[in-house]
């Protein structure tokens, strides 16, 4: 048996950074659905959140799961959920004839988190509100850029 334990910080938005997830609630519900929905396929979420137009998702990968696989997995399926579900039509703020068809951008983040700051990560998840009050989605990504030295192309 092989024991495997690696954390990625993933983040990732909303398609054209639309702010798809302005409800507490609805944030709450997609979360949770990501969740339970990850637990099914054997992908452990150490912790999740987010806020309007993004996600952040503090995972453990397996000995077989490879990043961009779970990425994909929980993008994919989740996106599916939120359409077929109709959970927009009835927590946005926009009318019905407003609600586009959801879906999360193709890019995200990915980082490596050593155990030690596993507890941090959780932490800066968990007040992702409190968080995006004083900074956009915009700023937050290049300040990871930077941060962990990515290339961002300007489009």
């Amino acid at each position: 048996m092989s024991f495997v334990k690696v954390y990625i910080h993933l983040v990732w938005g909303t398609k054209n950074r639309y702010p798809f997830l302005e409800s507490k609630e609805l944030r709450l519900k997609l979360w949770n659905h990501i969740r339970e929905n990850a637990k099914e396929k054997g992908v452990f979420v150490d912790h999740i959140g987010g806020y309007k137009e993004h996600c952040h998702c503090l995972i453990s990968l397996g000995v077989d799961q490879s990043i961009q696989k779970t990425v994909q997995l929980i993008k994919g399926e989740s996106a599916f959920w939120i359409n077929q579900s109709g959970i927009l039509k009835t927590a946005s703020a926009h009318p019905v004839d407003e609600v586009v068809k959801f879906a999360w951008q193709k890019e995200y983040f990915a980082v490596s988190v050593s155990e030690s700051m596993v507890q941090r990560v959780r932490d800066y998840i968990k007040n992702q509100e409190i968080h995006h009050a004083h900074k956009s989605y915009e700023e937050e990504c290049d300040e990871l850029i930077k941060k962990f030295g990515f290339y961002k192309e300007r489009d």
